[in-house]
C-alpha cells in the first residue's frame, strides 16, 4: 500500500509545485490520520484542521472541507443539496480522490470533484488540511485553499452551542 500513499503525497507536491508554489507540503513522522493527531503534530487547536469529507448526494460526488471538530448538519446539506448525504466507504474514497483514508484532501485528486468549503473555516486566519498522506500537510488560509481548488463556499456544519461559562447571578 506504501506505493498508493506516495503517489497520494507526490500528486498534491505536483499540484502545490503548479499552482502555489509558496506553499510548503509538511510531512511528518507521526501520523496525522485523525484530527486530534493532526492537531499535536502540528501544534494547532482541533478545530484549525480542515477535514476533507467525501460525500454523495444523489448523482454528484464531492468533497466537504470544514472544521477539525465540525459535525454535518443533516438538515442544513438537504436543504442545500436537495438530497441526503451519503458518506463514501474507505475503498470508494480511495477510488475518487486518489488519497488514502486520514489523507483526503481537495488537491491533487484523482477524478475532478466539485468542492465545497464550509463556514466553520471562515474563523481561522490559517487552517491546517491533509495533503495526500496520513502524515503530510498544508499550513493555509482558508480563503486561499477555496480559491485554488475552486470551492464554493456553504453552511452545512451543525451550529456549535457557546455557551457563557462566567455567568452572573
Amino acid at each position: 500500500m506504501g506505493d498508493g500513499c506516495d503517489m497520494s503525497l507526490s500528486s498534491v507536491q505536483a499540484y502545490f509545485a503548479e499552482h502555489a508554489p509558496d506553499i510548503e507540503v509538511i510531512v511528518t513522522e507521526a501520523s496525522s490520520a485523525t484530527v486530534q493527531l493532526a492537531a499535536a503534530a502540528h501544534g494547532v487547536e482541533p478545530d484549525q484542521i480542515a477535514k476533507s469529507i467525501c460525500l454523495r448526494a444523489g448523482d454528484e460526488t464531492m468533497i466537504v472541507v470544514m472544521a477539525g471538530t465540525a459535525r454535518l448538519d443533516n438538515k442544513k446539506f438537504r436543504d442545500l443539496f436537495t438530497a441526503k448525504p451519503r458518506m463514501l466507504g474507505g475503498e470508494e474514497v480511495v477510488d475518487i480522490t486518489g488519497h488514502p483514508i486520514g489523507g483526503v484532501c481537495p488537491f491533487g485528486l484523482a477524478s475532478a470533484l466539485p468542492v465545497y468549503c464550509d463556514m466553520s473555516l471562515r474563523r481561522f486566519d490559517e487552517v491546517v488540511p491533509a495533503a495526500g498522506a496520513t502524515n503530510s500537510a498544508v499550513r493555509i488560509s482558508p480563503v486561499r485553499m477555496a480559491e485554488l481548488t475552486g470551492a464554493v463556499w456553504i453552511d452545512v456544519a451543525q451550529d456549535v452551542v457557546v455557551t457563557d461559562t462566567f455567568q452572573s447571578s
